[in-house]
C-alpha cells in the first residue's frame, strides 16, 4: 500500500505545481463511492461462484473450482492490461466507464441466469447421484456472463485507485486517500463475503445477485456525477513499448558491439548523470544503445527510436531481468493458496456449519477468515512487529524477510490443510458417510478450516507486502508505477497453474472424484506442501544470489537468506 502511494506522489512531482480548479477532497465521496459499489458487486458474485456453479447450475465440483480458478486469474490478471490502455490510448476515466457497464452488464446476465428457468438446469434432488448438468446454450450464457463480470471488474479496481490519487497534489493527502481506498475496499468485501452471501444461500439468488446489479449501477451512477469535479490526467504512453525497443534495437544492432567499445559510442539522450555506461551484465542488450552513422540526423543529433535508445532504458530492461527468478519463485507462492481457497470452499459444502441451532455459516463465507487474518495481521506487523525488530536489530525488516515468513507460512497452511482433511476424512469413514451421494454431511465442524485460512491469511499479510515493497524499490523509475501490478499478475498466473495443477491430479489420479468423501484430498495437500518446501528451496537460492541496489542505507547489500 505504501509504496502504491509513494508510486503515484512521485508521478505528481513531477507535475506543473499550479493549482487546479478541479481535483481534491470534491472528488472524495464520489470515487470512494463507485469504490464501495463495485466491489460490493464483485464480490457478491465471485466469492460465492463455486457454489453457484454447483448447487445451481448443476457442474461438477471440481469442474466448478476449475472455472472459478480461470474466472479469478483472469480479472487478476487483467488489470495489467487495463493499466496500459489507460496509460497509452485512454483516460483513467473513460477505461472505468467502459468496464464499469462492462461488469454491470455481466452481473445482469448472472442475475438472469439464477431466476430464468430456460437459462438454468433443473434443480437437483435432494440425495441424488446424478443431475442434468447445463445444456450448451446455457453454458454460453454462463461462460459470457462470467467473463464480462471479471473484465469489468479488472478493468476498474486498480484503474479507479490510481484516478483517485491523481487527484491530489500534495503525498501525505495521496497517502489519506489509499488509507481511505483500502478501508473500503476491505469493508465492502467483507459485506460481500458475508450479507450478500447469506442472502444468496437462504433466500434467493436472483435476489443476491440482483443487489449486486444495484450496487454496481449506483456505483456508476455516483462516478458519472462527479464528472466536473475530476482532475483528468492525459494518456503518458506505456513503459512496456521502452522494453520492447531495446529488444528490437538490440537485435537489430547484434553484429556491432565488437566496432564500438568506448563510452562515446553510447546514446545518453538528456540523461548523462545517473549512468555513465551500460553495465557488462547481459551485454547483448548493450547493442540498442550503440550509436552508429545511421542513427544521426541531418544536423548530427541523435533521437530515440526503435533503432536507438538510452544507456538507462538498457539499464532498466536489465534490472528487470535480475528481479525476474525472484519474482517467479512467488507464483508456485500463489498457487497453492489459489488451491486451498477453491478447495477449502468444497470441504465446506460437507461439514456442519452450524454456529448454534438456528445459524448456518454459508460455504463461501469461510473465506472470510483468510481476509480478517489478513488485515488483523498487517496492522500487528506495522504497529508491533517492525518496531520491536528495529528495536531489536536497529533496522527494518528486509523486504526479502517478509516474503521469505511469507513462503514459510504458506507451508504450515498446507500442512494444516492436509491434516484438517485427514480427520474429516476420518470421520467419514467412521459414519459409513463413503459411496453416500455427493452433499451427505460429515458430522464434523466447519470451523477446523478456520486455522490453516488463518494461516494462509497471516502468510499473505507477511509476503504480499514484501513483494510489493521489493518491486517499487527495485523496479526502474520508469516501471514503479506498474510495479504494483506485478502482484495482481502473480495471483492471476497462479490461479491459472492451479486449474492446470488441479486437472492433471484429477486426470492421473484417484483423489479427486466429484464427491470428496470418497477422494483423498489430503494428498492433494500433502502434495501442495512438498511442492512449497521446493519452491521455497529454490526461493533461497534467488534471494541469496539477489543484491539489492535501490534500498534505503542498504545499496548493493547482498541478501544473507540465513537471516529470515
Amino acid at each position: 500500500m505504501e509504496s502504491l502511494q509513494t508510486s503515484v506522489s512521485i508521478q505528481n512531482e513531477q507535475a506543473p505545481s499550479t493549482k487546479s480548479k478541479r481535483g481534491g477532497w470534491t472528488t472524495f465521496p464520489f470515487i470512494i463511492g463507485t469504490v464501495m459499489g463495485l466491489t460490493l458487486a464483485a464480490g457478491g458474485w465471485s466469492s460465492n461462484l463455486i457454489v453457484f456453479l454447483i448447487t445451481v447450475m448443476n457442474i461438477k465440483s471440481i469442474n466448478a473450482t476449475q472455472i472459478n480458478n480461470i474466472i479469478l486469474g483472469f480479472y487478476s490478471l487483467f488489470p495489467i492490461a487495463g493499466a496500459v490502455i489507460a496509460d497509452s490510448f485512454f483516460s483513467s476515466f473513460y477505461v472505468i466507464c467502459v468496464f464499469a457497464f462492462v461488469s454491470l452488464l455481466g452481473v445482469i446476465m448472472l442475475t438472469l441466469a439464477s431466476t430464468i428457468h430456460s437459462l438454468r438446469p433443473p434443480a437437483c434432488g435432494i440425495g441424488a447421484f446424478a443431475c442434468e448438468g447445463p445444456s450448451k446454450l446455457q453454458y454460453a450464457v454462463l461462460y459470457v456472463a462470467l467473463a464480462l463480470a471479471s473484465l469489468g471488474l479488472g478493468g476498474t479496481r486498480f484503474t479507479i485507485a490510481t484516478m483517485g490519487a491523481d487527484q491530489y497534489n500534495k503525498p501525505n493527502e495521496q497517502g489519506t486517500f489509499f488509507s481511505w481506498y483500502f478501508f473500503t475496499l476491505y469493508l465492502a468485501t467483507a459485506i460481500s463475503f458475508t450479507a450478500i452471501i447469506y442472502v444468496q444461500d437462504n433466500v434467493s439468488w436472483g435476489l443476491g445477485f440482483g443487489i449486486c446489479v444495484i450496487a454496481n449501477a449506483i456505483a456508476i451512477a455516483v462516478f458519472l456525477l462527479g464528472k466536473r469535479f475530476y482532475r483528468h490526467t492525459k494518456p503518458r504512453g506505456s513503459p512496456f513499448v521502452s522494453i520492447a525497443r531495446v529488444l528490437v534495437a538490440a537485435i537489430r544492432k547484434r553484429r556491432k558491439l565488437k566496432t564500438f567499445q568506448t563510452q562515446l559510442d553510447y546514446f545518453h539522450g538528456d540523461n548523462t548523470k545517473e549512468i555513465s555506461s551500460p553495465t557488462e551484465s547481459f551485454r547483448f542488450l548493450n547493442c540498442a544503445a550503440l550509436r552508429i552513422e545511421s542513427d544521426k540526423q541531418s544536423d548530427g543529433s541523435c533521437s530515440i527510436s526503435w533503432w536507438l535508445c538510452t544507456v538507462e532504458e538498457v539499464e532498466d530492461l536489465k534490472t528487470l531481468i535480475k528481479i525476474l527468478p525472484l519474482w517467479s519463485s512467488s507464483i508456485f507462492l500463489s498457487t497453492p493458496i489459489a488451491m486451498i481457497s477453491s478447495l477449502t470452499v468444497l470441504q465446506a459444502l460437507t461439514m456442519d456449519r452450524h454456529l448454534g441451532p438456528h445459524f448456518k455459516i454459508p460455504a463461501g463465507t469461510f473465506l472470510v477468515f483468510t481476509l480478517v487474518a489478513t488485515i488483523l495481521s498487517i496492522y500487528i506487523i506495522d504497529r508491533f512487529l517492525q518496531p520491536m525488530w528495529k528495536n531489536l536489530t536497529r533496522r527494518s525488516l528486509r523486504p526479502l524477510q517478509l516474503i521469505g515468513i511469507g513462503h514459510v507460512l504458506n507451508i504450515f497452511a498446507m500442512v494444516g490443510s492436509a491434516l484438517v482433511e485427514t480427520k474429516r476424512l476420518h470421520v467419514v469413514r467412521t459414519s459409513h458417510l463413503s459411496g453416500e451421494p455427493p452433499g451427505s454431511i460429515v458430522p464434523m465442524s466447519g470451523l477446523w478450516l478456520v486455522v490453516p485460512l488463518a494461516i494462509v491469511g497471516v502468510g499473505e499479510a507477511f509476503q504480499f507486502p514484501g513483494q510489493v515493497a521489493l518491486y517499487y524499490q527495485e523496479f526502474p523509475k520508469s516501471l514503479r508505477s506498474t510495479s504494483t501490478a506485478m502482484i495482481s499478475l502473480l495471483i492471476g498466473i497462479g490461479y491459472y497453474l492451479s486449474t492446470a495443477l488441479t486437472d492433471l491430479i484429477r486426470r492421473s489420479t484417484g483423489w479427486l472424484p466429484n464427491n470428496i468423501n470418497d477422494g483423498r484430498l489430503d494428498y492433494v495437500f500433502w502434495l501442495l506442501a512438498v511442492i512449497a518446501v521446493v519452491n521455497f528451496g529454490y526461493y533461497l537460492l534467488c534471494a541469496k544470489k539477489f543484491k539489492y541496489q535501490n534500498i534505503e542505507n542498504h545499496e548493493n547489500e547482498t541478501y544473507d537468506s540465513g537471516a529470515t
